[in-house]
């Protein structure tokens, strides 16, 4: 679709585009967390007061702290400004994973790859890219619906370890590797976003104990496979969980995260780039097969490893 098509419709202007013998229409996916906001704790802009949320903020499950939001005015004689100082984590709430994210070690560092990008590096050709959905949200609800709905820390009442076929699977990767191509996003949805709005790490079900559904060894090792048997990169993965892992990747073999983070350490070193922590993933599937494309609005500071990101996705159908 023209680019002129995907403006109108951003400005929330109904559009219907006469495309051979039927009309296409746009929509727009926002594919991004609202970000909560707290005061400052005892006027220390770096620390939240999570007593004083502003509107309806709750904490949300977080590498780093919750956002903090300083506000003060700017009069003038018929009113004033308000003026907001933000102090907020790369790696909290809808973000981006840069490239320079992780740091190889010499050992797991593999030949052929291109200088890691950090946040002020990543291109337009970086941030934007067809899909390829991969949704795996009905198999994830069929093994939360042993348990009420509800996913529990114990992989015997749902599981979802890397074993397990309630998770993203060579076999996934396997189905769409003739969509995949140079600048793929591939978009990845569990429907474990309804999880999201709880911050205890100890009891939340997004960490679930680190026993929660993402792209197991098998299906990252594939996709290298494909990459490297058609001479391809994908841009990146998009995915509606606090990392593109399985929980048990994600958590490694002890409590050293000694093994953790699979994905990272073998993708990012590749180019590609992570979304986490995206939503509505699942509306993707209303859309023209192959008519989407996701726009991802990245910050763009100096030696980021990554950051806070708006992230939309244009599609037909």
């Amino acid at each position: 679709m023209p680019t002129r098509s995907f403006l109108w419709a951003a400005i929330g202007l109904p559009l219907v585009l006469a495309v051979g013998p039927a009309a296409a229409e746009s929509f727009v996916v926002d594919l991004t967390h609202t970000m909560p906001t707290f005061e400052p704790l005892g006027g220390d802009i770096t620390q939240p007061d999570l007593t004083k949320p502003y509107g309806d903020s709750q904490a949300i499950p977080t590498f780093g702290v919750q956002t903090v939001l300083q506000i003060s005015e700017f009069p003038t004689n018929q009113g004033h400004f308000d003026l907001g100082r933000l102090v907020l984590s790369e790696h909290h709430g809808t973000h981006i994973d840069s490239p320079g994210h992780y740091v190889n070690t010499p050992e797991t560092t593999e030949p052929g790859n291109p200088p890691r990008k950090l946040a002020h590096e990543l291109t337009a050709d970086d941030l934007v890219g067809p899909v390829v959905l991969i949704d795996i949200g009905a198999r994830v609800q069929a093994e939360l619906d042993k348990n009420g709905g509800k996913p529990s820390p114990d992989t015997g009442v749902t599981d979802f370890s890397n074993d397990s076929p309630n998770v993203v699977t060579a076999d996934d990767i396997a189905a769409v590797a003739d969509r995949l191509g140079n600048g793929v996003w591939l978009a990845v949805n569990l429907g474990w976003s309804r999880f999201y709005y709880d911050a205890d790490w100890a009891t939340t079900p997004y960490f679930n104990g680190w026993n929660f559904p993402g792209l197991n060894h098998g299906a990252i090792d594939k996709l290298i496979e494909i990459e490297e048997a058609k001479g391809f990169r994908i841009n990146g993965i998009v995915i509606d969980n606090i990392g593109i892992d399985t929980g048990a990747a994600s958590k490694g073999i002890d409590d050293k995260w000694s093994d953790s983070f699979y994905s990272h350490v073998r993708g990012l070193q590749r180019g590609w780039k992570f979304v986490e922590n995206a939503t509505n993933l699942g509306q993707l599937a209303m859309a023209k097969p192959g008519s989407c494309t996701i726009v991802v609005g990245a910050p763009n500071h100096v030696r980021g490893t990554g950051g806070p990101s708006r992230v939309l996705a244009m599609c037909e159908r």
